[in-house]
């Protein structure tokens, strides 16, 4: 932002560029929604250095989950630990791991191994802290089934498939209206020749959570609206359906903030803008009045099963759990691959905008089904993909 703007208002945009992104992605296209106003958050409240986590996120959580502020605050410390544990018990697992998850009931890390594993790797694991379970394939092998779905090119009626470590299968989805298509029945018999795969119908089609513009706190390029996503040292990171590398990027006064100096889509969904004319970044994802703003301190990547929070600049605020990692998305510009689901919600505008759980950064929004009304499930592209793929580093507090 500008720096002489040192008015409330400008405050909001340095929000946006500390921690906004996107949500899903629809195909890039005008949004008739009402204009949305700055928010009119402060940048610290709630978010102070001493908390795992701002009032604002044990607000949204509480709401979104049903849980009281004690058992909030109990779930963030046991993801936390989970997630920091999840590295070390993978690589104790060697060819026998078949996956991990977040147990929400136990409030412990899972990690499913394979029935020929030796009972040492079992005792081990279980005494680094985790708990374990016998699946029926490795996760090696689960993989390799999906790679080989990767290659092929499937119809816009599938709308993706990922590893369900539990069951021991590859998931692929089919949109309801799509399942007795032709097309449809062509990519199953063929993707079953894989390996194990399980075939499940979901309400719609997947697709980019892009707009045209409106008023607001995002960011622009052209007559398409995204949402910010996580602070980089520069820049920051969004969607890369939002826009090719080269065009400028205004922010929500109009005033130019940078360029697009990288952008991926399909096969992947990511990109990254450079920040000067005045306009500098902060470790923050923005609350948008509903709760108070959240600080950025790493990127450790979140298990499945552990809770997520997404910020964006149509719907705002939602939580939910992370469903999948690794899953290949196909929208109908193609697919998308290493997305991470989530059941949370989001609209169009809300592409690039941030998932956070706790205080660590996991992802800018790309896209999903369904809408934050009725419900429905999102994708994200992990973040720690993202600042490899561009040699970046998080801006954090």
């Amino acid at each position: 932002m500008k720096s002489a703007r040192l008015t409330r208002a400008a405050l909001s945009a340095l929000l946006i560029l500390g921690g906004l992104s996107t949500v899903a992605a629809f195909p890039a296209s005008a949004s008739s929604a009402a204009a949305v106003s700055p928010s009119s958050s402060d940048a610290r409240t709630g978010a102070t250095a001493g908390k795992a986590a701002s009032d604002g996120l044990m607000a949204a959580m509480q709401k979104d989950f049903g849980l009281t502020r004690q058992q909030a605050e109990a779930r963030i410390a046991a993801e936390k630990a989970a997630g920091k544990l999840d590295p070390k018990v993978r690589g104790m697992a060697g060819g026998a791991f078949g996956g991990s998850w977040f147990d929400a009931g136990s409030g412990r890390l899972t990690v499913g191994i394979t029935a020929d594993a030796p009972a040492a790797t079992r005792a081990a694991i279980e005494k680094a802290g985790a708990d374990t379970a016998t699946v029926p394939r490795s996760a090696r092998e689960l993989d390799t089934a999906k790679n080989r779905i990767d290659r092929l090119t499937a119809p816009a009626g599938v709308t993706g498939w990922h590893v369900e470590p539990k069951a021991g299968t590859v998931v692929v989805d089919v949109a309801r209206a799509d399942r007795s298509s032709a097309e449809v029945r062509d990519f199953v018999t063929k993707a079953r020749a894989t390996g194990p795969v399980t075939v499940r119908t979901v309400a719609d089609r997947v697709r980019t959570y892009a707009a045209g513009t409106v008023g607001g706190d995002p960011y622009y390029t052209g007559n398409v609206r995204c949402s910010i996503g996580f602070s980089v040292l520069g820049g920051f990171v969004t969607a890369g359906h939002c826009s090719q590398a080269g065009p400028g990027v205004t922010g929500w006064d109009g005033s130019f903030i940078g360029n697009f100096q990288g952008s991926s889509f399909p096969d992947n969904d990511y990109a990254w803008v450079n920040v000067g004319s005045g306009w500098w970044t902060v470790p923050v994802v923005l609350g948008w009045g509903q709760v108070s703003d959240q600080l950025v301190r790493g990127s450790n990547v979140a298990p499945v099963g552990t809770s997520i929070c997404r910020s964006g600049s149509t719907s705002h605020w939602h939580c939910g759990t992370v469903l999948a990692f690794n899953e290949t998305v196909n929208y109908s510009q193609g697919a998308v691959h290493q997305m991470t689901k989530t059941s949370v919600c989001a609209e169009p505008g809300d592409s690039g905008g941030s998932f956070i759980s706790g205080d660590q950064a996991q992802g800018v929004t790309s896209g999903g089904w369904g809408n934050c009304s009725s419900g429905g499930e999102t994708w994200f592209q992990p973040i720690n993909e993202i600042l490899g793929r561009y040699g970046l580093t998080l801006q954090t507090a």
